[in-house]
């Protein structure tokens, strides 16, 4: 048997890459149905926050990104979301955040857009008594929306408090039964608003602040504090939505306080909300 000649060449072709690549995201799309919202969830990145005392915090934020995707687009390109994150490497800051949703819609030709940034933001506290110094954490999200041309931001501050029952005080003997609650403050501004501000207006209207560190004075004065300022939860969004009908800065609001109940199995909840342009 005569040997079997290979006439095939085992090289590569070169179609792939002679050619360019079908970019499948751009390509039409029938249904003619617009979508709202697509981006990308929950991708975390460094970021830079300036405190009310001049220093800056470093920190780690999550982001959600999206722009709307007009009917004839068979997708967005997600690629894209992450360059801008990745093009401002550690630099993204409050100030800058604004110019990132800027730039987001013109690199993906979007009409409207919507970046959240959600980080974990501390102040400095001294105890009320003993004046030991503490870090208290408070979830801080910057929310901002590209529509028809027009740029908003909101800043939304989930600040803990204590709350104590006007109820279980004026009925019971003695105590009165008191529980941790999260007031959830949502503002639009039109001046500069520190989240200082923010958190000073929320823990002056709460039946009591918290603290990271307390000592033992400082736990009586709190507890005594609690039991002689009581509020229910529609006191305390109430009461906040009256100091930010006062501050000019602030346009619109949406307060809620959630009491996370500690003799039910459920939670007590209230929501003030205004637009006070309207």
């Amino acid at each position: 048997m005569g040997e079997i000649s290979n006439t095939t060449s085992s090289k590569p072709s070169n179609k792939s890459t002679n050619n360019a690549i079908d970019d499948v995201q751009g390509s039409e799309d029938t249904r003619r149905i617009p979508i709202d919202k697509v981006g990308i969830k929950d991708i975390r990145h460094p970021v830079r926050v300036q405190d009310r005392c001049g220093g800056e915090q470093h920190t780690i934020a999550t982001f959600n990104m999206f722009v709307d995707l007009p009917h004839n687009f068979k997708g967005t390109h997600m690629s894209r979301f992450v360059e801008i994150l990745n093009k401002h490497e550690r630099e993204i800051s409050v100030k800058s955040f604004k110019d990132m949703l800027q730039e987001m819609n013109q690199r993906l030709d979007a009409e409207s857009g919507h970046i959240e940034m959600s980080f974990p933001y501390f102040v400095t506290k001294e105890a009320p008594v003993s004046k030991v110094k503490s870090l208290m954490d408070y979830d801080v999200t910057f929310i901002g929306e590209v529509l028809n041309n027009k740029t908003t931001t909101n800043i939304k501050v989930v600040i803990p408090v204590t709350s104590l029952c006007p109820c279980s005080k004026s009925i019971s003997d003695y105590g009165a039964h008191n529980q941790r609650s999260h007031v959830t403050i949502t503002v639009q501004t039109k001046g500069f608003v520190w989240i200082e501000d923010v958190i000073d207006i929320v823990e002056k209207q709460a039946t009591c602040e918290l603290y990271g560190i307390l000592k033992r004075p400082d736990e009586k004065y709190v507890t005594e504090r609690a039991y002689d300022n009581p509020k229910f939860v529609e006191d305390m969004v109430r009461d906040v939505a009256v100091e930010l009908n006062k501050d000019d800065r602030i346009t619109a609001y949406t307060v809620e306080a959630e009491n996370f109940e500690s003799i039910h199995n459920h939670s007590a909840y209230a929501l003030v909300q205004k637009d006070k342009t309207k």
